[in-house]
């Protein structure tokens, strides 16, 4: 099951947020396809420490790391692979020596809620997207899944690897890879694991 997804942090999902490093590890141990280093309430400098130490982590479980939004810090720590918002993948690619930069990734990865999205995300050159949400999930109360014909859109015109997120379980997994995701997101269930 765990090497179908790639699991997103969130230290809030976290009574003590000073367990953070052990959750990761346990999440690690389990062997999924990558870890997203979400963190998107940090700063830069503590986004940083916290990436250094996760990575380390990673490393010693041969997990792929991925990097949210600080291409920078990816490319220092020589992380090959970067997640970034649609819109700022946009703003980026705009700057012929940030697009550079971004060339050297492996794979650049971004998230879609629309055909519109997945036609400008081609045109960025993403190599992965996620797309969403597919359900109704915790994160995100209140806000309505777009559904599996929404999944069915998106899988049938990439070029690239679409990974379903949004409410995704043990329960929903193997639906979403019927639909054609290469895969899937979890975050609050790798997060309470």
């Amino acid at each position: 099951m765990y090497k179908s997804l790639i699991a997103i942090s969130n230290r809030k999902y976290l009574e003590d947020e000073r367990a953070f490093l052990k959750q990761v590890e346990k999440i690690a141990k389990l062997g999924p396809k990558a870890l997203l280093l979400r963190e998107k309430d940090l700063n830069q400098n503590d986004y940083e420490k916290l990436a250094i130490q996760v990575y380390d982590i990673c490393s010693s479980y041969e997990l792929p790391l991925i990097i949210h939004t600080h291409y920078k810090l990816a490319q220092k720590l020589n992380i090959p692979y970067i997640h970034l918002p649609l819109s700022y993948l946009a703003e980026l690619k705009q700057d012929p020596e940030v697009a550079s930069i971004l060339s050297t990734f492996e794979k650049i990865g971004t998230s879609l809620h629309s055909l519109d999205d997945l036609n400008l995300a081609k045109s960025l050159g993403a190599t992965y997207a996620f797309a969403g949400n597919v359900f109704e999930t915790t994160c995100k109360p209140g806000l309505e899944g777009r559904g599996l014909d929404f999944l069915d859109s998106i899988v049938a015109e990439s070029p690239f690897p679409i990974y379903a997120i949004g409410g995704i379980n043990k329960d929903n997994l193997n639906t979403v890879l019927k639909h054609g995701a290469a895969g899937a997101c979890m975050m609050s269930g790798f997060m309470k694991i």
